[in-house]
């Protein structure tokens, strides 16, 4: 299968591309600059602009621009990064898709999107088939996913991936913290967080690939959903350290501002989706994900 992704040098696009390439595929990567080797090819997205010859030898599209969440503090500047990096990038593919001719069209495009989608959903179960919450991350999502319309309306097959929080990247944060005892869940605890780590989203991504039968929404996050004390002593028991601590809501506003919000929210989200198309997770629980995780980045820092 010919792939075209972007986003491929960010966390998860290094180990999908190294996925992808040991399944057999062919994959190229769109880049900002002069290409430099066979599989890459230029685009600039903050200018509409990508050579459709380069879309049209595509099967498959895969869309994972997009700043980092939880990269910087939410001021003004940096929300209209979060946006512009998502809209102009999908806006870009969607349009250069939708202009070509039937035949030359990929079949398929996976896009990012997030489980920010819901908001804040307190105790209720929430799937693929929920409504867009009223939160800056919900509005960020929705725009974020209209975009992908032209290459729906086209008739290609649009898979929008809503991912959970990556626990890798929690745990590249926080492990010398909960080593050191310090450990402490996020204000009551009870909090819903709708989780995923890398090998579930990765072997999910490979597995929605070619599922004709999947199309739109689709919920990347664990099996089983987690409140924020139960993830907070999965990782304690992981690097078998006690986690007696809390964090109160107001230290969290003063150190993180308005992104404090989002980790205080509630947000339930159940993967309805691939659970019906019988998708098997690599790691179905918190704990195994955290003990995986947490494994892994012990062992990058050897």
């Amino acid at each position: 299968m010919r792939i075209l992704i972007s986003g491929g040098s960010g966390f998860l696009g290094v180990p999908l591309i190294e996925r992808l390439r040991a399944s057999g595929h062919d994959v190229t990567r769109l880049v900002r600059r002069p290409a430099q080797a066979p599989d890459e090819a230029t685009w600039q997205p903050s200018q509409g602009q990508l050579d459709p010859h380069v879309v049209a030898a595509a099967d498959v599209v895969i869309n994972l621009s997009g700043a980092n969440v939880g990269g910087k503090r939410w001021t003004a500047r940096y929300k209209s990064e979060l946006r512009s990096s998502r809209v102009d990038t999908t806006g870009t593919i969607a349009r250069a898709i939708s202009k070509l001719p039937e035949a030359d069209r990929p079949r398929t495009l996976l896009q990012a999107s997030a489980v920010g989608w819901y908001g804040d959903t307190g105790d209720n179960p929430v799937t693929e088939e929920a409504p867009a919450g009223s939160t800056f991350l919900a509005d960020l999502c929705r725009v974020w996913e209209a975009a992908a319309r032209p290459a729906e309306d086209a008739g290609v097959r649009v898979v929008l991936l809503r991912t959970g929080i990556a626990v890798e990247t929690l745990v590249e944060r926080l492990l010398l913290v909960f080593k050191l005892g310090g450990g402490a869940k996020l204000g009551g605890g009870k909090q819903w967080m709708p989780w995923c780590d890398a090998p579930n989203w990765l072997a999910a991504a490979e597995f929605l690939l070619d599922r004709e039968d999947v199309t739109g929404p689709v919920n990347i996050v664990g099996r089983e959903p987690a409140t924020n004390a139960e993830f907070t002593k999965a990782f304690a028991d992981a690097v078998h350290r006690p986690a007696l601590l809390s964090v109160p809501s107001p230290a969290l506003h003063l150190v993180l501002g308005e992104l404090a919000g989002e980790s205080l929210r509630s947000s339930r989200v159940v993967p309805a989706v691939l659970e019906r198309a019988g998708f098997q997770w690599p790691h179905p629980t918190i704990d195994s994900a955290l003990e995986a995780a947490v494994g892994k980045e012990a062992a990058a820092s050897r």
